[in-house]
């Protein structure tokens, strides 16, 4: 801003400078006094180059900085939010914020700079023609506020079709990535026409929204330069009039001439500042929106100390007890309610209380680094992130990648891949089958070799000779290390230390596989059922 204020500045003097030149140089014939004049014309170029420069760089730095910042912050909240980010925000709003919220955050801090020097230039340029013509002076201090409050009007109208085209433009975004992700469950089900026509709909309709935005638009930008202009013309007939009358020298009327072009600069910066931050206004306030979201469990203000190793986890609201050491699973004939109890086990469910304990200390009194070390949890929507294989597989660097990628029963994948685990995985990994995610996905959850890992339903799309081969390693991957598995398979069961059948959220029995099958009648409907379902 003071690099603007300076540079605009400049502008506005010279043709102050240039008619002192004319008056005392050229009419006077006096060369000591022309060169003189010549001089101190030349400086303030010079000055103006300089801080035109710098104004220039120090602008696009602040433009890329604050529409790179946001991208930060964005995604440093998304981290924090974690697994609440999708419970409380569309993946188009989030997307929306990193690719057209930030450009009109960055315009508006482009902007400022030129709109402070144009403030500064406007009352600079009224106070020297205040002291050289009453009349003229007062026309410039009256007239540039009359011509701003003119297009007023139009600014509020603009602000409101804005958002509205801005919700569009997110829903739109929303239902791409819908159609993108579920492309091949489409396909299966014949539902792409359907589709398609929902998007083409509602593509129009945010195509219309951005006609109707653009209308005003053009009317704003018409404005900015038929109204300055309008005014320029007025300024230069009031000194022609007042160099007839002989009220202002030859010299005088040129400084009027070159400062009724040089208001065009300040007006139009002003009705640019005006419009980009209107703009900038409407995105601000959906990065606020996301910036505001709280994930569903906050950091505890004074953390518990972390249990000791190899400690009992127990959900007092379920009555689960893991023991440690031991391969759990848990059974229930709706898959929600074990889903939700591997969540409340990993500190990671939407409504999470104090009932779940790690060796007698609440999970939500610790830090959340504390649990997400000693507990991690592996559900079905896990995804896999682009890039490298065995990055993507051993994301912390620690773990033994053919180890796990053969308890996960995937060595068949990478013998499939022309580069084994130097393979780039495409976004979410869709260029793997349902079942060969899943398995990856598995391989990365024992890569990382938690104190504690909860799985979710991890056969589920395997098929029968794939899951019994899982099921056996991985008993034999997980030997001496506490793991919690929810599935209703038969072949897993047989493979665990201990089963929980869950009724209505509540742990109703306990024991091994063979022994629930032969004493509780509602745990054998359940086994049976989905072995008869997958017959």
């Amino acid at each position: 801003m003071a690099f603007g204020i300076v540079w605009m500045s400049c502008q506005a003097v010279m043709p102050a400078v240039l008619g002192r030149a004319i008056d005392l140089g050229v009419a006077d014939k006096d060369q000591q006094q022309l060169l003189l004049w010549a001089g101190v014309m030349l400086m303030i170029g010079l000055l103006q180059a300089v801080t035109g420069i710098m104004r220039h760089r120090f602008a696009v730095t602040n433009w890329l900085t604050a529409s790179y910042r946001i991208v930060q912050l964005t995604t440093r909240q998304s981290v924090r939010l974690g697994g609440s980010l999708p419970r409380k925000v569309s993946t188009g709003e989030v997307i929306a914020i990193g690719t057209t919220d930030l450009d009109h955050i960055g315009n508006v801090m482009d902007v400022t700079a030129r709109f402070a020097g144009a403030i500064v230039s406007f009352f600079l340029v009224s106070a020297i023609l205040l002291s050289t013509s009453v009349q003229l002076g007062l026309v410039v201090l009256i007239g540039v506020p009359l011509l701003l409050l003119v297009m007023g009007p139009l600014l509020k109208p603009l602000q409101a079709r804005s958002a509205v085209e801005r919700q569009m433009r997110s829903d739109l975004s929303n239902t791409g990535t819908d159609i993108v992700g579920g492309l091949r469950v489409l396909r299966g089900i014949g539902g792409e026409g359907v589709f398609l026509d929902r998007y083409r709909r509602e593509s129009q309709a945010t195509r219309t929204a951005a006609v109707n935005v653009a209308k005003l638009q053009s009317v704003l930008d018409a404005l900015q330069v038929f109204l300055p202009g309008v005014f320029v013309v007025l300024v230069v007939w009031l000194g022609a009039r007042s160099a007839v009358a002989g009220e202002i020298s030859a010299g005088e009327l040129v400084a009027f001439y070159g400062y009724s072009a040089f208001l065009m600069l300040p007006l139009r910066t002003a009705t640019e500042f005006a419009n980009k931050l209107i703009r900038g206004r409407v995105a601000a306030s959906r990065v606020c929106r996301v910036m505001a979201l709280e994930p569903d469990v906050v950091e505890p203000a004074s953390p518990a100390a972390v249990p000791a190793p190899d400690s009992e986890l127990h959900d007092a609201r379920s009555g689960l007890r893991v023991r440690p050491g031991l391969l759990t699973a848990i059974v229930s004939d709706q898959p929600d309610d074990s889903a939700l109890l591997a969540d409340r086990l990993g500190l990671c469910a939407a409504e999470q209380d104090d009932e779940v304990h790690l060796g007698g200390t609440p999970l939500t009194s610790l830090r959340h680094a504390d649990v997400r070390e000693r507990i991690m949890v592996s559900d079905t929507g896990a995804a896999l992130f682009a890039g490298r294989l065995a990055d993507r597989i051993d994301e912390r660097g620690t773990g033994d990648v053919e180890k796990a990628l053969f308890t996960a029963s995937a060595e068949d994948i990478l013998e499939a891949l022309p580069e084994g685990l130097e393979s780039v995985v495409t976004e979410k990994g869709r260029s793997f089958s349902g079942g060969q995610r899943q398995r990856l996905v598995l391989a990365r959850a024992l890569a990382a070799d938690p104190e504690i890992l909860v799985l979710v339903e991890p056969t589920s799309a395997v098929d029968a000779h794939t899951e019994a081969r899982i099921a056996d390693r991985l008993r034999a991957h997980r030997a001496g290390r506490t793991t919690v598995v929810t599935t209703v398979s038969p072949l897993l069961l047989d493979a665990v230390d201990e089963v929980a059948f869950l009724v209505d959220g509540r742990v109703v029995a306990v024991g091994t596989h063979t022994d629930l099958l032969s004493k509780v009648a509602a745990y054998r409907r359940v086994v049976v059922r989905d072995v008869e379902a997958a017959v």
